[in-house]
């Protein structure tokens, strides 16, 4: 179990919320559920409607679009963030490559917050306008 101390610390090390003072990310770090996934389970499925996005605190996934793996990702990335933005079902199927311990964070909640603070509604644009970036240039 990630204690809150611990779940600031980790939100901090993240793009998404590094410009986010610590005293708000505890707001942030009360609405992140701790979940664990196994090798080879799916945390999210290309099509299925998506309400919540996934801090990777442990583990490594891998994002397929179709049957092609376009990407692997570790620990301190973030995946589900278009859930987040829009009611679209998910763009890309993630599954986890071995053990995976996430965070993940809903929709409803992460709105809240984006209303509290500017800072969060940035980051997650700077997030997802880099990943537009890297898809763009294969």
């Amino acid at each position: 179990m990630i204690s809150t101390v611990e779940k600031v610390l980790f939100l901090k090390s993240i793009d998404l919320f590094s410009q986010i003072p610590g005293e708000d990310l505890a707001r942030v770090a009360q609405i992140a559920e701790e979940l664990d996934f196994e090798g080879d389970e799916h945390i999210m499925k290309e099509g299925e409607m998506g309400d919540s996005m996934y801090l990777i605190v442990d583990g490594r996934v891998q994002v397929f679009k179709g049957a092609r793996m376009v990407v692997e990702l570790g620990e301190r990335e973030c995946v589900g963030e278009m859930a987040i933005l829009d009611s679209e079902p998910r763009s890309a199927t993630v599954r986890a490559s071995g053990p995976v311990r996430t965070l993940r964070i809903e929709r409803e909640d992460f709105y809240e917050l984006m209303n509290e603070k500017a800072e969060i509604a940035r980051g997650i644009i700077k997030v997802l306008t880099r990943r537009l970036r890297t898809t763009t240039a294969l």
